[in-house]
């Protein structure tokens, strides 16, 4: 699909980025909303204070919303690698999808291909690294669980977009907290929330939602953890 043919819904809610602050993150989102006339009537509704960049339908189709130079408003309260504005060096996607509130259900091929190729189109406009291709649930895992555990982030990464891992782990591992923080989330010192365990099993381990360490996800948090560069 060529930008030409994107549709364009313009959304007054927006502002200015910081100067000096990077593009960096590529955020996913799920409208969690019954229709896409819903999600689009409520991103441009300049009372409810939301936005994005993007919006992609079931079928496909693809609509703009912000300009990608603006700063949208879809991140809300948030957290990444020691950042808390994420709006300001994000790109907001929102897929269309009811979500866990209304009816959560798998993200057709047409959805999912779109994305991959719209992200795409992103990552060459931007240098967003891989490993900061995000879900919603990552950045507040307290709050959100979109795009969920439904969404093929493995399938996404094999399109390019996004890390999966592979092959087996070939450094030790220091720990899950420390895993979790290398990649990016949140961790206190007492140790890792329940949700931030969810929320990367949503992403990466997305068979089990056990909320807690147990032996697969120390595994797959080892091996995601490696795949992080070196601040």
């Amino acid at each position: 699909m060529s930008s030409a043919a994107y549709r364009s819904c313009p959304s007054p809610n927006f502002g200015p980025r910081p100067s000096g602050v990077p593009i960096d993150i590529l955020l996913l989102h799920y409208t969690g909303m019954s229709s896409a006339q819903a999600a689009l009537d409520r991103l441009c509704d300049p009372e409810a204070g939301v936005s994005c960049h993007w919006l992609i339908e079931e079928d496909g189709t693809v609509w703009q919303l912000v300009d990608e130079q603006h700063r949208a408003w879809h991140a809300g309260v948030a957290y990444w690698a020691g950042e808390t504005d994420i709006n300001s060096r994000s790109i907001g996607i929102e897929l269309v999808n009811p979500g866990h509130e209304f009816g959560y259900r798998p993200f057709p091929k047409a959805q999912m291909q779109a994305i991959a190729t719209l992200a795409r189109e992103i990552l060459s406009r931007h240098k967003i690294p891989p490993h900061r291709v995000l879900g919603h649930s990552d950045v507040a895992p307290e709050r959100k669980m979109d795009p969920g555990e439904l969404f093929d982030w493995a399938w996404l990464a094999g399109q390019g977009v996004g890390i999966w891992p592979s092959g087996e782990m070939v450094e030790p591992s220091p720990g899950p907290a420390e895993d979790l923080r290398r990649i990016g989330y949140r961790v206190g010192e007492e140790g890792p929330d329940p949700a931030v365990i969810a929320a990367f099993q949503r992403h990466f381990l997305p068979e089990t939602l056990s909320r807690v360490l147990d032996a697969a996800t120390r595994l797959r948090l080892a091996l995601i953890g490696n795949m992080i560069p070196s601040a």
